[in-house]
């Protein structure tokens, strides 16, 4: 695992080792198809923006939305057994992947005003929404702002930001395995593009390392994937975005309500017991699941485990 200090000096790397290429990254449209079964690249025109999402299966939508720093791809292990059931539609969010990166809308409220366009814009009044991360925080978005949008909500690992970010710290307690540096970086205005443009895969390694139990569940080629998708600036920008939208989520987190439809948290480790506290407080109908063995990275760690928990609430 890399320590802080030496995570920030990889990414101050100019040489030819921080810039080398690693395995040829397919399209999109190559990791859709990999997948088997009838899955499908595909873009749509949504809120002013353009959304690339794989679609494929049938039965009921399932939406999956995917964080940061990732794609779709996330939940390629996932979407073939889903697909068995659903018609699964994994979107890149606004900023992330194949979908645009405008200068702007890149709070939650706005984002999830992506995400409803597009599910009615595939023909669906309702769909099921599962989200991870940054995803995690514009499905919660979804949900608040469009209930009659999403009949069921699983929040895997993370929740919609509120006032209890301001609480975080710039310095590790001692004995603390680590805390989240990139909350404060990705707030920076231009630098990270610098520092990380070239050299994404030091970033996708350092996060893969520190938030994986199994290090190899996101293998090496899920890795090239991953540092393919934040390698330009513009990527890099996006996917700040995200993190400078927080102040505005945190406005906009105090006029949900409470809510109503059923939501399922899947969490793993400490993250497991911050569900288990905060959900209740924030809608009526909450189960709350551990995923043992795993880190952050739930749907790549553990397939299996998260793919029954999803059948199972999503039936």
């Amino acid at each position: 695992m890399l320590s802080l200090g030496a995570a920030t000096a990889a990414l101050a790397m100019t040489g030819e080792a921080a810039a080398s290429p690693g395995p040829r990254v397919p399209s999109d449209a190559a990791l859709a198809r990999s997948l088997g079964g009838n899955f499908r690249s595909a873009h749509a025109e949504v809120n002013g923006t353009r959304l690339h999402y794989v679609i494929g299966g049938a039965g009921a939508p399932l939406v999956l939305l995917p964080g940061w720093p990732q794609t779709w791809w996330e939940f390629h292990k996932i979407m073939p057994a889903l697909a068995k059931r659903h018609t699964v539609i994994a979107v890149d969010l606004r900023g992330m992947g194949g979908s645009g990166k405008p200068a702007g809308g890149y709070d939650k409220k706005t984002m999830a005003t992506d995400i409803h366009e597009l599910i009615r814009k595939l023909g669906h009044q309702r769909a099921d929404v599962a989200g991870h991360d940054i995803g995690a925080m514009v499905a919660q978005s979804l949900a608040a702002f469009f209930p009659s949008t999403v009949r069921k909500l699983a929040l895997l690992d993370v929740a919609h930001p509120d006032e209890d970010l301001y609480q975080l710290t710039l310095i590790p307690r001692p004995g603390q395995p680590f805390f989240p540096w990139w909350f404060a970086f990705n707030q920076a205005q231009g630098l990270p593009e610098q520092l990380i443009a070239g050299r994404s895969r030091l970033l996708i390694d350092h996060f893969c390392d520190m938030l994986l139990v199994n290090r190899a569940a996101v293998n090496d080629r899920d890795r090239a994937i991953y540092a393919h998708a934040y390698a330009t600036p513009e990527a890099v920008r996006a996917g700040n975005g995200w993190y400078q939208g927080f102040v505005q989520d945190i406005v906009d987190e105090k006029t949900h309500g409470k809510l109503a439809m059923p939501v399922l948290g899947l969490g793993a480790g400490p993250n497991y017991w911050f569900l288990a506290d905060h959900l209740p407080r924030k809608a009526t109908d909450v189960r709350v699941v551990e995923i043992k063995d795993s880190g952050h990275y739930v749907a790549e760690e553990q397939p299996t485990a998260v793919t029954a928990e999803l059948d199972r609430f999503f039936a």
